[in-house]
């Protein structure tokens, strides 16, 4: 009978080497611009970002046309003709403008949370996927952050920032082009001031989107800072040193505080940019035109009119530079974004069928060696060995013999850096990775069980196992007394990390969790080092029942775990220096004799 696994069909190329590039970067596509990344971003919500500008574009246009209608109440003013056309006109474009003006921005903040919603997504997607190595060399705290306030930056951008400062150049071109038509020697006057406000802001954007980007990386420090703290809050408890973690996260804090002081001074500074020019064009255009109306060479309707359009377009003006100001923070928050989305990740399965075999897997290690990174040294010098069939084998040796590596490479966590680690005769490499670890249940020498219930954290590796079940692997774990106990049950919450349950029941439900997805490889990593002799004792029968249905290998530092083994294969320094069953290798190896000696922990003679 075959079992089958729901994954990919291709198979999986083997990760690269740590001592070699990966060969298939050159033929990745080229690195899009961070404008080109928000405009992918916000193409997939388009319709309604349309929709919405459209909705703000023609309630700018009414704003437009209200000085013109103001021209024309001062004309019937001047020549005592009735005002209720104009007044009635002028009411009804400032009621259309107004309903229009809100409805377009809220358009655009429903478009704005769901270009934010995909963008999550896709970081969610990265960051769970991500391999195990980039994980170690990453602080969560700084991923957290451009999970949330990276990508919430992106919500105004994407939104109201491009299509308003679009709607924004367009009202202040109209604006312009209606002052020409009214009076080119004040409309010369205004553009002088238009000038020296693009001038003055090519300058200053750039800076601004620097110091954004300084800004929200101190943000992902402090974070990782205060991440590590609650990762270990009851050590730094214990060992008083509350006011040094605080004194660090102070300085991070203060250091926050600068680079966001930073980047708010440039902000202002272009506020301040804007604002200025265009009240002193106010001033001199009232100075200019005053002069022509008393001179008689223009007439007041048309002075009035064209300062009503001068003020019109301090809205304009000030939210095109805003939105320029907003859009190097976007841009910064899209670089930091597309950081995460191009971390080294594992590819996500597809869905197809494989067939992955039944009964116990074989594993097997050929001159395998192994180093964590270029610069660190071996940890694995040539291992060989073998584990066919049903049964148990221990892995045994010192501290830092690589026990645990062992089972990393076979879970694929990190590549071999040369020789083989083979699965069923097939390289771990060549396998589909979803049904690499479908086959293998695995349990961490911490043991980690997640926030949540009990019973989400027994089906995480089997979402689909029937009550059934999971009522059998509760009994087989010892952990119907932890149910009993519970005020919900299997349905109550377990606390952060599993705190509110005690690390032997922390370790038994790892263990029930391995058991409960029927592995063809069973990998336990020290799985009885936190229990007392009594469930040591049941454990370790658990063990040899899973070992009669299935292949086990377990990292064993107590010597009841090792003499029931039916293989033992004891590793130094990362080399493998013996293998065989307990009583010939008390004869034969002389470091294996001498961790029997001293008793890993209890023996059993």
């Amino acid at each position: 009978m075959t079992a089958v696994s729901t994954v990919e069909t291709a198979p999986a190329e083997p990760p690269p080497s740590p001592e070699k590039p990966a060969e298939t970067a050159a033929a990745e596509p080229p690195e899009k611009a961070p404008i080109g990344r928000l405009w992918a971003y916000a193409r997939q919500h388009l319709r309604l970002l349309l929709i919405g500008g459209a909705l703000s574009f023609l309630g700018g246009i009414t704003g437009l046309v209200q000085p013109l209608i103001a021209m024309d109440v001062i004309e019937a003013l001047s020549d005592d003709t009735s005002l209720r056309g104009p007044l009635i006109l002028l009411g009804a474009v400032v009621l259309v403008g107004g309903a229009l003006s809100a409805l377009g921005p809220y358009l655009m903040q429903i478009a704005g949370q769901d270009v934010v919603l995909t963008v999550r997504r896709r970081v969610i997607g990265t960051l769970v996927r991500l391999k195990v190595a980039e994980v170690d060399r990453l602080r969560p705290g700084d991923l957290v952050s451009r999970l949330t306030s990276d990508t919430n930056l992106l919500r105004t951008v994407a939104s109201t920032t491009v299509i308003g400062g679009v709607t924004d150049s367009f009202m202040i071109v109209g604006g312009i082009a209606l002052m020409a038509w009214l009076d080119p020697i004040l409309f010369g006057t205004t553009m002088a001031m238009v000038v020296l406000v693009t001038v003055t802001m090519l300058f200053i954007m750039p800076r601004i989107q620097n110091a954004t980007v300084e800004s929200q990386t101190a943000l992902g420090d402090m974070g990782s800072l205060l991440e590590r703290v609650f990762t270990a809050f009851r050590t730094v408890k214990a060992s008083s040193a509350e006011e040094h973690e605080i004194r660090r996260l102070d300085e991070a804090a203060r250091t926050a505080r600068d680079k966001g002081v930073r980047a708010s001074f440039w902000e202002a500074l272009a506020g301040v940019v804007a604002f200025l020019p265009v009240n002193l064009a106010f001033l001199m255009v009232l100075g200019v035109g005053g002069a022509r109306v008393a001179s008689g060479s223009m007439g007041v309707d048309t002075l009035i009119g064209f300062l009503l359009l001068l003020f019109y377009l301090m809205g304009p003006v000030n939210g095109l530079i805003a939105s320029l100001s907003q859009l190097q923070t976007g841009l910064a928050a899209v670089k930091r974004v597309e950081d995460v989305a191009d971390l080294d990740a594992e590819a996500p399965t597809n869905g197809t069928v494989v067939e992955t075999g039944d009964g116990p897997a074989r594993v097997a290690f050929r001159d395998v060696t192994f180093r964590y990174a270029d610069d660190l040294p071996y940890v694995h010098h040539g291992i060989t060995f073998e584990s066919s069939g049903s049964g148990l084998t221990a892995l045994v040796g010192p501290s830092g013999a690589g026990k645990t590596t062992v089972f990393s490479l076979i879970e694929r966590f990190y590549p071999a850096t040369s020789g083989t680690v083979t699965v069923d005769g097939r390289e771990v490499g060549d396998w589909p990775l979803a049904a690499l670890r479908r086959m293998i249940g695995y349990v961490e020498q911490d043991a980690p069980v997640l926030h949540g219930t009990l019973r989400e954290n027994l089906v995480m590796a089997a979402p689909g196992a029937s009550d059934e079940e999971v009522e059998d692997v509760v009994k087989l774990a010892r952990l119907s007394d932890l149910v009993g106990r519970l005020p919900d049950g299997l349905d109550s919450q377990i606390g952060y990390r599993g705190m509110t349950i005690s690390g032997g029941e922390r370790q038994r439900v790892a263990i029930a969790r391995a058991l409960l997805r029927k592995p063809r490889l069973l990998l336990l990593d020290e799985a009885t080092s936190q229990l007392d002799a009594a469930n040591e004792a049941a454990l370790k029968q658990v063990m040899l029942d899973a070992a009669a249905r299935t292949n086990v290998l377990v990292v064993a530092h107590r010597l009841s775990t090792v003499t029931s083994a039916d293989q033992i294969v004891v590793l130094d320094a990362g080399r493998v220096r013996a293998v065989g069953p307990h009583a010939e290798l008390v004869e034969t190896d002389e470091l294996y004799r001498d961790l029997a000696a001293s008793q890993l922990l209890t023996a059993e003679r």
